[in-house]
């Protein structure tokens, strides 16, 4: 893995086309969706919770020989579905969905959602324990993938395919989440991070979250077709738009578009196509949110936020900017 720094920052893009205002489908229709404020740029970034306000005032309390009251312990605790997510081991939606199914105990009881942790509690996920206190100070690292197509978004693959997850560098603490996926045929951006809340925020239907392709396509589309594809198109699993379609040119029969749709349903970009009759032969997708692919990132190679790149990301989905460690800075 290369993770030399891209002549083009993620989130600078020099021929960003002109967009119409998204617009959201389904539940969400009628809600604006988040599109890019500035462009996010990109070379490390940052995570170390800060000490909450009440912590402090505790161990102020003890030091001049003053218990803690409980409003001081209960401020100064978490839920034990965010301090997992931080730590990498899944996406907070997904944590959630191991307390429902009782795969999580704390302190030999099986986990309810709601429940704080504080130190000495006893964390059991499928019966292995868990060092949850160091999750406290993991710092967050966001990276940016180059995805090729043939490369599968899993740890795993029956088939021994090549895995995107085996590109990566290692992490001593948590593990990388990836947001969201890309089939083994579409090649393009993967946004990877050790930080499950961050993760939950950038996939989570409510944020509405644009992402941008470039298609490649086959033959001529009529305009009546692509107003068609703006207004909505009826699949096998609910009405889907583009939110945008614009042209970007092309040679004899192949005819490059950009799409952005504001859903991360499987597949969906080549669904809508293959909807209306058109036949795609290459898909990339070239952002998410407000990061863009930096051009010059070569496939196989990731590049990683810095410190300013991912306050900038984080305040995008409304969470606190990271307290900078001497590690992060010298990166």
């Amino acid at each position: 893995m290369n993770n030399k720094k891209p002549t083009k920052h993620p989130f600078k893009k020099a021929h960003q086309p002109t967009r119409k205002e998204p617009v959201a489908t389904g539940k969400h229709a009628g809600k604006k969706p988040r599109t890019p404020r500035k462009p996010i740029a990109t070379t490390s970034p940052v995570k170390a919770e800060a000490t909450p306000l009440s912590m402090i005032n505790a161990e102020d309390n003890l030091n001049n020989g003053v218990a803690p009251t409980k409003a001081d312990v209960a401020d100064s605790t978490e839920r034990i579905q965010k301090v997992l997510a931080r730590g990498g081991l899944a996406s907070r939606r997904e944590i959630e969905r191991w307390i429902a199914e009782e795969r999580i105990k704390l302190n030999g009881n099986v986990a309810k959602l709601g429940d704080r942790l504080v130190p000495g509690d006893l964390v059991y996920i499928n019966g292995r324990p868990v060092m949850w206190e160091k999750y406290a100070v993991q710092p967050t690292r966001v990276l940016v993938y180059h995805k090729p197509v043939g490369e599968v978004v899993s740890r795993k693959d029956p088939q021994s395919r090549p895995l995107v997850f085996s590109r990566l560098p290692k992490l001593l603490v948590g593990r990388w989440i990836s947001v969201g996926r890309l089939d083994i045929n579409t090649s393009g951006l993967l946004l990877l991070t050790n930080n499950g809340e961050l993760a939950n925020r950038l996939m989570h239907p409510s944020s509405i979250i644009d992402r941008e392709y470039a298609v490649r396509v086959l033959g001529e589309v009529s305009d009546e077709v692509l107003a068609q594809l703006k207004k909505g198109v009826e699949l096998e699993d609910g009405l889907a738009q583009f939110n945008d379609v614009r042209l970007y040119g092309g040679e004899g029969a192949n005819k490059w578009y950009h799409v952005t749709v504001c859903e991360g349903r499987n597949r969906l970009v080549r669904r809508l196509w293959e909807a209306v009759n058109v036949t795609v032969s290459r898909l990339m997708r070239v952002r998410y949110g407000p990061v863009f692919l930096p051009k010059g990132l070569k496939t196989q190679d990731s590049y990683e936020m810095t410190i300013k790149e991912l306050d900038l990301l984080l305040d995008y989905v409304g969470l606190p900017k990271q307290k900078h460690t001497a590690h992060l800075e010298r990166r």
